[in-house]
């Protein structure tokens, strides 16, 4: 009799070290030929003789232990030369899953192409929900050794490190099934392929040695990180977000090059779970595309904590001595200065999109200077049948943008062409402590922009839910059209700010007045209140206002 191959969806899987744990309990079976489990796909290829055993034998085995469960089958290209398909899907992100939910409404045969990290992509894997979690984690330890209530004396925390990564891991393995590969487990179009995809033509990729054709594309492969070319950096073993969020071993101290987003979100992280941190940046502030009062409120309350910040610091040169890794960087001035490191190294200087191994070169695509894929609003690329969408692209970085471009991308392909996106209300969040989150444009981008314009900002001490909670770190600041009054942009730093984004985000995109939001009704001891104080701010001096005035 001859063998059969199950193609199995797999859940509960961490690393690779858990795919060969699965290949090793099946390979011992009576009965299995072969087995080939693989952590990135959530996957394990099964072959068999029937008659020593069955499927249901062979899922079991996987269901009997502790950590793995048995999803389904997995619908998996059977590679025959020339298989065509409706649309063909290069990345397994934010943006391919939602570009392959609407396919699936739509009713097309779709090929989904993923290689590197786990279909998911970046937010639930290494991004996002990783990153998230544990600077919740971080805020839960720093409030149990602080208290803004001189009544109120913390004694600090008991902090179990390995354990919580052990469950940050465990969260991001949930959310990858639940969210990822169950919501697609049904679709009757779509089939799933593990592999490096390259375009041989336009009309043609390659993936594992097997052509597939296309009648249009979506390309959504990400980012990754940008490792600078500095002399030793690729000898020190050092560690990027992906890496770091698994290390279940704290630690002593991370020096982070870089103080962007990523970079700040990692330091406040570890250092309030314990972590000595030192962070490097070649510009003069943290958060250098933000205005300085930004920034200068951000490495106030960093410093505060104990986290070291070097700006203007060039690194030139990495060397590993014994157990330190010895950074060789120059100063402001010119000279020459050696950092000594005794934990690791992470890099956090920016990201790059991911199209090295597309073979691009035999398409023509159309790049912007910083090598992103060019796409129009409507996602579509220099070539009519192929899109592209996500942070591949030369729009906005963030997993909401890049899940509503994938969805817009199959609708221009095949639904309603002629959607548009459009980015000028956009809210995004930093998740520092405070938060900084903003929306529309800053006074900079309205001065360069030659739009007249007027700046309200608000000092968190002037808004009573603030002053109740004996925490006025941070400022409200609308921009405001000076010519017809109507709000053009914002910047919030604050705890908790970020949530303040979506009302403003929707008052610039239905054209909502300064006048209009000072006039609302704002609930009494809310932060939100801090945007009407704002808006009254523009006329009048808000500190000799009482609670109640208006």
């Amino acid at each position: 009799m001859d063998n059969e191959t199950i193609n199995l969806r797999v859940s509960g899987m961490t690393c690779n070290h858990c795919a060969t744990s699965i290949e090793k309990l099946l390979s011992g079976k009576d009965g299995v030929t072969d087995a080939t489990a693989s952590y990135s796909g959530a996957s394990c290829a099964c072959s068999f003789d029937p008659s020593r055993t069955t499927r249901e034998e062979i899922i079991n085995s996987i269901n009997s232990t502790d950590k793995y469960r048995v999803e389904g089958e997995v619908s998996i290209a059977e590679g025959g030369s020339g298989e065509q398909f409706d649309l063909i899907i290069i990345g397994g992100g934010s943006a391919a899953f939602s570009a392959a939910i609407k396919a699936e409404e739509l009713g097309r045969s779709t090929l989904m192409v993923n290689a590197g990290l786990p279909f998911g992509g970046t937010c639930v894997n290494v991004g996002c929900v990783p990153s998230k979690t544990l600077i919740r984690a971080g805020e839960a330890a720093y409030q149990g050794r602080h208290s803004n209530f001189p009544g109120i004396k913390p004694r600090g925390v008991d902090l179990d490190f390995a354990s919580v990564i052990k469950k940050k891991k465990h969260l991001v393995s949930t959310l990858q099934e639940e969210k990822y590969m169950k919501v697609i487990r049904d679709f009757e179009n779509l089939t799933l392929l593990t592999g490096w995809a390259t375009f041989l033509d336009d009309r043609t990729i390659e993936v594992n040695g097997v052509k597939y054709k296309g009648n249009k594309f979506l390309i959504a492969t990400g980012a990754t990180t940008n490792v600078p070319s500095i002399k030793g950096l690729n000898e020190i073993d050092y560690l990027t977000n992906t890496s770091l969020f698994d290390l279940e071993e704290r630690p002593a101290s991370l020096t982070i090059m870089g103080a962007g987003y990523i970079g700040l979100e990692i330091a406040m992280a570890y250092n309030r779970l314990g972590v000595k941190i030192r962070i490097i940046e070649f510009t003069d502030r943290v958060l250098r595309t933000q205005t300085p009062d930004i920034s200068a409120a951000l490495e106030s309350q960093m410093r505060k904590e104990g986290i070291e910040i070097l700006p203007n610091f060039r690194a030139v040169k990495f060397e590993k001595q014994d157990n330190v890794t010895i950074i060789h960087c120059k100063r402001p001035d010119g000279s020459l200065m050696e950092v000594v490191e005794e934990g690791r190294v992470v890099i956090a200087t920016g990201t790059k999109p991911n199209t090295d191994k597309l073979g691009l070169e035999n398409v023509g695509l159309e790049f912007t200077p910083k090598g992103e894929i060019a796409v129009n609003s409507r996602m579509e690329t220099n070539l009519l049948h192929i899109f592209a969408a996500g942070d591949v692209t030369n729009t906005p970085a963030f997993v909401y943008t890049a899940a509503f471009e994938g969805k817009l991308a199959v609708e221009n392909a095949y639904g309603a062409p002629g959607h548009h996106a459009d980015y000028s209300y956009l809210p995004w969040v930093v998740f520092t402590d405070p938060q900084v989150a903003g929306v529309g444009m800053d006074e900079a981008e309205a001065e360069a922009s030659g739009i007249p314009h007027e700046v309200s900002k608000l000092g968190l001490e002037n808004v009573p839910r603030a002053i109740a909670a004996q925490d006025m770190r941070g400022f409200i600041k609308l921009i405001r059209n000076s010519e017809n009054d109507k709000l053009m942009g914002a910047r919030i730093v604050a705890p908790e700010g970020g949530e303040l984004t979506m009302q403003l985000s929707m008052a610039i995109r239905y054209g909502i007045t300064v006048q209009d939001l000072a006039q609302t009704f704002y609930p009494y001891l809310t932060l939100g209140e801090g945007v009407k104080l704002a808006a009254i701010a523009f006329g009048k001096d808000v500190s000799k206002l009482s609670c109640c005035a208006s």
